[in-house]
């Protein structure tokens, strides 16, 4: 089930465009979580502390990053879209922004806020297995109605191998996507009434070895 491990390579790499490994400098970081003429103006971080796993000195770093490239306070569809083409030269990366998109935006306003941000983020880098599990549930679930189809997989499917390119090595065949789908419902579809539920997903996924071994890429990030 290579799928898990490329979500979790492919998500970490385009969330570089707003982790703390890209700031230039770190002073008065408080200053200017606290004092920023901003849009949107965050929680305070004490707030934010209780709310996620995250320290306050973490909080401080993570909204320098996220400010670094969201001045106003918010990120819409269209920038989150940018920022994620930049690490996906080589391919369209549009469409996976546009679930990863979907996944943060928990409010569904069209905007992604620092709360939004680091709550995600919090459950992605220091959540439990069950809970970046779960998380993944809700990425591939586009249609939010508690199941997986094979539609919606290969929807995900697709985005990914738009975003990888044409010309990786080896090549990639044309009807790669909907092998990866079969191989998800075969191994995931334990009843096989034709779509997956998170209790399906979350028990296949903790038996497979390279999927929880993928689990691990967002350890120890910040």
């Amino acid at each position: 089930m290579a799928f898990i491990p490329q979500t979790a390579g492919v998500l970490l790499k385009g969330l570089r465009g707003l982790l703390p490994w890209k700031l230039k400098g770190k002073n008065s970081v408080e200053d200017d979580f606290e004092l920023s003429t901003v849009c949107h103006r965050p929680e305070s971080m004490d707030k934010l502390q209780e709310q996620t796993k995250f320290t306050k000195k973490e909080l401080q770093v993570l909204y320098r990053g996220f400010k670094n490239e969201c001045p106003c306070g918010v990120v819409n569809e269209e920038n989150f879209q940018h920022i994620y083409s930049q690490f996906f030269p080589q391919g369209d990366s549009s469409m996976y922004a546009h679930f990863l998109f979907e996944a943060f935006d928990t409010n569904k306003n069209g905007s992604v806020s620092f709360e939004d941000f680091v709550f995600g983020l919090s459950i992605i880098l220091r959540g439990t297995v069950n809970d970046r599990l779960n998380w993944a549930f809700n990425l591939y679930d586009l249609n939010k109605d508690g199941c997986i189809t094979k539609e919606e997989m290969l929807d995900i499917m697709r985005s990914i191998y738009d975003m990888m390119g044409k010309y990786t090595y080896p090549t990639m065949q044309d009807d790669a996507p909907r092998e990866h789908v079969e191989s998800f419902f075969q191994k995931m579809d334990r009843n096989k009434d034709g779509v997956v539920t998170v209790e399906e997903f979350i028990e296949s996924c903790k038996k497979d070895e390279n999927i929880m071994q993928s689990m691990q890429l967002f350890d120890n990030v910040i």
